[in-house]
Protein backbone atom coordinates (compact mmCIF):
# COMPACT_ATOMS: atom_id res chain seq x y z
CA UNK A 1 0.00 0.00 0.00
CA UNK A 2 1.63 3.49 -1.28
CA UNK A 3 1.95 6.18 1.52
CA UNK A 4 -0.47 8.75 -0.28
CA UNK A 5 -0.17 11.37 2.62
CA UNK A 6 3.69 11.60 2.08
CA UNK A 7 3.48 12.51 -1.78
CA UNK A 8 2.19 15.92 -2.52
CA UNK A 9 -0.37 16.76 -5.01
CA UNK A 10 1.68 19.11 -7.82
CA UNK A 11 -1.22 21.54 -8.44
CA UNK A 12 -2.61 21.70 -12.39
CA UNK A 13 -2.93 25.31 -13.09
CA UNK A 14 -5.68 26.57 -15.04
CA UNK A 15 -6.30 28.96 -17.64
CA UNK A 16 -8.64 31.75 -17.33
CA UNK A 17 -10.85 30.58 -20.57
CA UNK A 18 -11.34 27.00 -18.51
CA UNK A 19 -13.02 28.50 -16.03
CA UNK A 20 -16.81 27.65 -15.11
CA UNK A 21 -19.46 28.80 -13.05
CA UNK A 22 -19.78 26.89 -9.55
CA UNK A 23 -16.43 25.20 -9.86
CA UNK A 24 -13.80 25.81 -7.16
CA UNK A 25 -9.96 24.50 -6.46
CA UNK A 26 -8.66 26.60 -9.50
CA UNK A 27 -4.72 27.65 -9.45
CA UNK A 28 -4.03 30.14 -12.01
CA UNK A 29 -0.77 32.55 -12.45
CA UNK A 30 -2.58 35.82 -13.82
CA UNK A 31 -1.21 39.54 -13.85
CA UNK A 32 -3.11 42.16 -12.76
CA UNK A 33 -4.74 44.82 -15.29
CA UNK A 34 -6.61 47.12 -13.24
CA UNK A 35 -7.56 47.47 -9.50
CA UNK A 36 -10.89 49.40 -8.77
CA UNK A 37 -11.76 50.00 -4.81
CA UNK A 38 -15.86 49.97 -4.74
CA UNK A 39 -15.83 49.71 -1.22
CA UNK A 40 -13.89 51.18 1.88
CA UNK A 41 -15.43 51.22 5.00
CA UNK A 42 -14.32 51.44 8.96
CA UNK A 43 -11.10 53.29 9.60
CA UNK A 44 -10.19 52.17 13.31
CA UNK A 45 -12.80 53.05 16.05
CA UNK A 46 -12.78 55.93 18.51
CA UNK A 47 -10.14 55.41 21.17
CA UNK A 48 -13.03 54.50 23.53
CA UNK A 49 -15.46 53.38 21.05
CA UNK A 50 -15.38 49.33 19.98
CA UNK A 51 -13.12 48.92 17.32
CA UNK A 52 -14.63 49.56 13.67
CA UNK A 53 -13.35 46.79 11.42
CA UNK A 54 -11.78 47.95 8.13
CA UNK A 55 -13.08 46.63 4.60
CA UNK A 56 -12.36 46.93 1.78
CA UNK A 57 -13.29 45.45 -1.76
CA UNK A 58 -11.75 46.38 -4.67
CA UNK A 59 -12.43 45.01 -8.29
CA UNK A 60 -9.57 43.69 -9.76
CA UNK A 61 -9.33 42.48 -13.44
CA UNK A 62 -6.80 39.68 -14.51
CA UNK A 63 -5.76 37.43 -16.62
CA UNK A 64 -3.29 35.12 -18.63
CA UNK A 65 -2.73 34.50 -22.52
CA UNK A 66 -7.13 33.02 -23.16
CA UNK A 67 -8.52 35.50 -21.78
CA UNK A 68 -9.56 37.65 -18.14
CA UNK A 69 -11.78 37.71 -15.19
CA UNK A 70 -12.87 39.74 -12.60
CA UNK A 71 -11.25 39.16 -9.79
CA UNK A 72 -13.08 40.50 -5.68
CA UNK A 73 -10.06 40.96 -3.44
CA UNK A 74 -10.96 42.03 -0.04
CA UNK A 75 -8.92 43.88 2.61
CA UNK A 76 -5.54 42.69 2.33
CA UNK A 77 -6.13 41.37 -0.72
CA UNK A 78 -6.22 44.25 -2.07
CA UNK A 79 -2.60 45.24 -1.02
CA UNK A 80 -1.44 42.32 -3.36
CA UNK A 81 -2.95 42.70 -6.22
CA UNK A 82 -1.83 45.98 -7.39
CA UNK A 83 -2.02 46.78 -11.37
CA UNK A 84 1.07 45.18 -13.51
CA UNK A 85 1.71 42.41 -10.41
CA UNK A 86 1.27 38.76 -11.44
CA UNK A 87 0.30 36.24 -9.05
CA UNK A 88 -0.61 32.94 -8.50
CA UNK A 89 -3.98 32.27 -6.79
CA UNK A 90 -4.43 29.33 -5.41
CA UNK A 91 -7.79 27.03 -4.37
CA UNK A 92 -9.45 29.90 -6.27
CA UNK A 93 -13.33 29.98 -6.68
CA UNK A 94 -16.15 30.99 -8.68
CA UNK A 95 -18.82 33.27 -7.56
CA UNK A 96 -21.66 34.30 -9.63
CA UNK A 97 -22.54 38.26 -9.07
CA UNK A 98 -26.00 39.49 -11.29
CA UNK A 99 -25.32 36.14 -13.75
CA UNK A 100 -21.34 36.78 -14.56
CA UNK A 101 -18.47 35.36 -13.00
CA UNK A 102 -16.23 36.72 -10.37
CA UNK A 103 -12.96 35.26 -9.10
CA UNK A 104 -12.38 34.59 -5.57
CA UNK A 105 -9.86 33.50 -3.14
CA UNK A 106 -11.62 33.03 0.51
CA UNK A 107 -9.60 31.65 3.93
CA UNK A 108 -9.27 28.28 2.33
CA UNK A 109 -6.89 30.04 -0.29
CA UNK A 110 -3.82 31.65 -0.89
CA UNK A 111 -2.54 34.86 -3.23
CA UNK A 112 1.43 34.66 -3.69
CA UNK A 113 3.26 37.42 -5.65
CA UNK A 114 5.42 35.75 -8.05
CA UNK A 115 7.79 36.47 -10.86
CA UNK A 116 6.74 38.91 -13.62
CA UNK A 117 5.03 36.17 -16.21
CA UNK A 118 5.70 36.40 -19.90
CA UNK A 119 2.67 36.26 -21.28
CA UNK A 120 0.35 39.10 -22.65
CA UNK A 121 -3.22 39.13 -21.02
CA UNK A 122 -6.06 38.53 -23.97
CA UNK A 123 -7.68 41.58 -22.94
CA UNK A 124 -10.32 41.08 -25.54
CA UNK A 125 -11.39 38.14 -24.07
CA UNK A 126 -13.41 39.13 -20.62
CA UNK A 127 -15.27 36.03 -19.04
CA UNK A 128 -17.10 38.98 -16.63
CA UNK A 129 -18.85 39.97 -19.59
CA UNK A 130 -20.35 36.95 -20.76
CA UNK A 131 -23.94 36.55 -18.70
CA UNK A 132 -24.91 33.14 -17.67
CA UNK A 133 -28.81 32.58 -16.85
CA UNK A 134 -28.81 30.65 -13.79
CA UNK A 135 -30.82 27.48 -14.78
CA UNK A 136 -32.68 25.06 -11.91
CA UNK A 137 -32.22 21.89 -12.93
CA UNK A 138 -34.80 19.10 -11.73
CA UNK A 139 -34.13 15.63 -10.78
CA UNK A 140 -37.40 13.72 -12.08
Amino acid sequence: MADSKAEMRKPVFAKVDQLRPGTNGHTLTVKVVSSKMILQKGRGGRPDGPQMRQMRIAECLVGDETGMIVFTARNEQVDLLKPNTTVILRNAKIDMFKGSMRLSVDKWGRIEITDPADFTVKEDNNLSLVEYELVNVVEG
